[in-house]
């Protein structure tokens, strides 16, 4: 089969990726096969082959918004069928002991393992997932559409948690891309007043197409006091902007897995009357589940862009100079 991989780390435009030839992986006890359809383009990806998160092996295939048909069975898989429709997310395993595990929290797992990062993922034409971390995807989205669901759209939602709004709230987005563009929709869809700030006329048109309140500069200030705020932009000099913007006892959730340093924070502007700065890391399954379910309720509706497999640097390319709004979608 034929596979991307991050040869070296390097800005994305000096060519940090190759494109090799493997044996298809074989699927162990409770393992699936999966022969990639498509494979979404997320942020993540361009952070791991610039080298801002240091590869956890060499040679890994990155990618973790897959969607695919299961192939083969390893032992004692039983919960998917050959031919199952399935996506493969970022979290690909956890340990199941640890504390955080155990209560709950597997997104803290102490030992966990994620797709592309530390196992293989879906910039490839097929990869092996654990059974017990994949999802079966709704009826009615097209694998196109579902790919950004994976990651996108289960850790906005799980920031939209984390920002803790009232209902009827004020949200401030701050960044506007394959995520935010998810979680806008299922906020409006919950009664919230969505406020963004963002970059680029493109993210804005898509932004004020959705029907958000009101759309703005990254920098600007919203027309009112935020109930809550979240940061997709991998920016960290807008924590003080962002916190300015909220209202006593407001919270801003960082979304991102990697973010630029925060400037120093003045306590009484941009802390104090009990704001609260806080971040988000990765998800659980059951996110996943429950946004899967909120997304096929809510006909939540990814906009994407798609290239050709053999063209996954480009796309990363167009993601690291802002060239697409919505989100990219490797083709196989």
């Amino acid at each position: 089969m034929r596979a991307w991989v991050v040869e070296h780390t390097a800005p994305i435009d000096d060519g940090p990726l190759r494109r090799v030839e493997r044996q298809v992986p074989v699927p162990g006890p409770r393992q699936i096969l999966v022969r990639v359809s498509c494979c979404g383009v997320c942020r993540t990806d361009l952070h791991l082959a610039e080298g801002d998160l240091a590869p956890k092996r060499p040679a890994v295939v990155p990618g973790h918004e897959i969607v695919g048909r299961v192939e083969a069975l390893g032992q004692d898989a039983q919960r998917f069928s050959l031919g199952d429709r399935v996506g493969v997310p970022w979290l690909a395993g956890t340990d199941r002991t640890c504390r955080y595990c155990r209560r709950g929290d597997e997104n803290l797992c102490e030992a966990p393992t994620f797709t592309g990062w530390d196992v293989d993922g879906g910039y490839a034409d097929a990869c092996v997932a654990e059974e017990a971390y994949a999802y079966a995807l709704p009826a009615g989205l097209s694998d196109e559409k579902s790919a950004p669901l994976l990651c996108a759209g289960i850790i906005g939602y799980r920031s939209l948690l984390a920002a803790a709004l009232p209902a009827g709230g004020s949200l401030g987005i701050y960044g506007f891309g394959g995520s935010a563009h998810l979680t806008a929709q299922i906020a409006l869809h919950l009664g919230l007043r969505v406020h963004v700030l963002t970059r680029g006329n493109h993210n804005r048109d898509l932004a004020a197409s959705l029907g958000v309140d009101s759309v703005d500069s990254a920098t600007a200030a919203p027309p009112e006091r935020l109930d809550g705020a979240i940061l997709f932009a991998p920016a960290g000099e807008l924590v003080p902007v962002a916190l300015r913007a909220l209202a006593p006892g407001a919270t801003l959730a960082v979304a991102g897995i990697w973010l630029s340093d925060i400037p120093s924070l003045r306590y009484e502007a941009e802390l104090f009357y009990e704001r609260r700065l806080r971040s988000v890391t990765a998800n659980t399954r059951r996110d996943g589940e429950e946004f899967l379910t909120l997304a096929a309720r809510f006909a939540i509706s990814a906009t994407t862009v798609t290239y050709p497999m053999a063209e996954a640097p480009a796309a990363l390319s167009d993601l690291a100079h802002g060239r697409f709004a919505g989100a990219a979608v490797l083709q196989n």
